[in-house]
């Protein structure tokens, strides 16, 4: 492994704090700003509560991670069914059930991370096992094909050419940076190929700039406070709806750690600590809901940034995180990223749905899943089914568990009650 330039605890110089920091908030911005345009949230408010999380973060790992949080995808088809959906605007109609439903989320993951620490890792190792875990994650990005499709397709419910070209050039720009570029653009595939479409869709005419001819150069973000902007009333409906996804996430958690830890060769599973780092996400996660921000995650995108940079410095994620919530605040920036075209959103969504479900797959292949064994394909077979199809188990009009959320308990309970389960858990350590 090559030396860092920058380790963990190095301050950079005032020129490398500002280059690099921009370069790690650049890499994560496309992605941070997509999940709110796809739910109908504000881009100002995640981009706000991502340098906040991102804070929190470093402070509850006792700045030993330089890890970012940005906007988790996992959580797009549970927002959109705890908010009840988007209104004909293409704002949520009822987003304050989606910050309830992440606020539990983040408790959540203080309850796993005491009990981790009390107990250890191991029986969430055996609890969430890659034949649960993958197909989850598969049904995450499959279940959202059809909406990645028509935004990229469709305006107001019919076909249109125009912007269906402009969804394929988005697509196909982002695709050639994440293939063919081996630097630092081949890790902000997502924010260069919506530049790339956004310009696109500007020469053929499919953006109106009176938006950001309106806003002014400051602009405080939308921000949704329980009590203030809705009523903070919890519902079954709401927690079914939310919380079962951390199924995924925690996992998702766990392997970030792991893939970061072997890039900057520490060990961050004992130091400082696997229930410290998922304490940060989940505290992250609560402080964005609080104040209308989606839920958080560690983000690939930073990792890999670090990965080829080999700029580990805490200093240079704590900058990044700072120029987010300065650039949140920038009006005539923010009323820009409003006016992206759907298809152009469509055009990226088409990449990073099919990623994402292509990661389960990959999840499986790396974890040798043995699909001749009956009790793995049923397993699997079981919660793709039951994610993509959109099952519903309702017992009354307002509780039921469906969908993804109903998949992912399904496959922890055929997992725990199946013969054969591996009672071997695998050494993370």
């Amino acid at each position: 492994m090559s030396k860092a330039i920058l380790d963990i605890n190095d301050k950079p110089t005032t020129g490398q704090l500002i280059t690099l920091s921009f370069q790690h908030m650049f890499a994560m911005f496309g992605s941070t700003i997509l999940v709110p345009q796809l739910v109908g949230l504000s881009p100002a408010i995640a981009l706000l509560t991502s340098g906040l999380a991102t804070i929190v973060f470093l402070l509850i790992t006792q700045f030993k991670v330089p890890a970012y949080l940005g906007s988790s995808f996992a959580f797009i088809a549970p927002i959109l069914l705890a908010a009840g959906g988007l209104n004909e605007n293409g704002q949520s109609v009822n987003p304050g059930n989606a910050m309830i439903g992440a606020m539990a989320v983040g408790l959540v993951y203080g309850i796993v991370s005491l009990l981790i620490w009390k107990t250890g890792y191991k029986w969430l190792m055996s609890l969430l096992p890659p034949i649960v875990v993958a197909p989850v994650i598969m049904v995450i990005g499959l279940g959202l094909a059809g909406t990645a499709v028509n935004m990229a397709m469709n305006v107001n419910g019919e076909y249109s050419f125009l912007h269906f070209t402009a969804a394929l050039v988005t697509l196909f720009a982002a695709i050639i940076f994440n293939v063919y570029f081996k630097n630092v653009l081949s890790t902000m595939p997502i924010l260069l190929g919506l530049i790339v479409g956004y310009i696109y869709s500007a020469i053929v005419g499919i953006v109106d700039f009176t938006p950001v001819k309106e806003a002014s150069w400051f602009a405080f973000p939308d921000f949704l406070i329980p009590g203030v902007h809705y009523e903070f009333k919890v519902t079954s409906a709401i927690l079914l709806a939310m919380v079962p996804i951390v199924i995924v996430t925690i996992s998702e958690h766990i392997g970030h750690q792991l893939v970061l830890g072997k890039v900057v060769n520490r060990n961050y599973v004992k130091d400082p600590g696997l229930h410290r780092s998922l304490l940060g996400d989940g505290l992250g996660t609560l402080v964005s809901a609080f104040i209308g921000g989606p839920p958080k995650t560690t983000y690939g995108e930073n990792i890999g940034v670090l990965a080829i940079t080999r700029v580990f410095s805490v200093y240079v994620i704590l900058g990044a995180a700072v120029l987010a919530i300065l650039f949140s605040f920038f009006g005539k920036a923010m009323a820009l990223v409003q006016t992206i075209p759907t298809a152009v959103l469509g055009g990226i969504s088409i990449l990073l749905f099919g990623i994402i479900a292509s990661s389960g797959l990959r999840m499986l292949v790396e974890n040798n899943i043995d699909f001749g064994n009956n009790r793995n394909m049923v397993i699997s077979s079981v919660i793709l089914v039951i994610g993509i199809g959109g099952a519903a188990l309702r017992f009354t009009d307002s509780f039921a568990i469906e969908g993804m959320a109903l998949a992912a308990i399904v496959g922890v309970l055929l997992n725990l009650l199946l013969p054969g389960r591996d009672k071997e858990v695998k050494d993370i350590e």
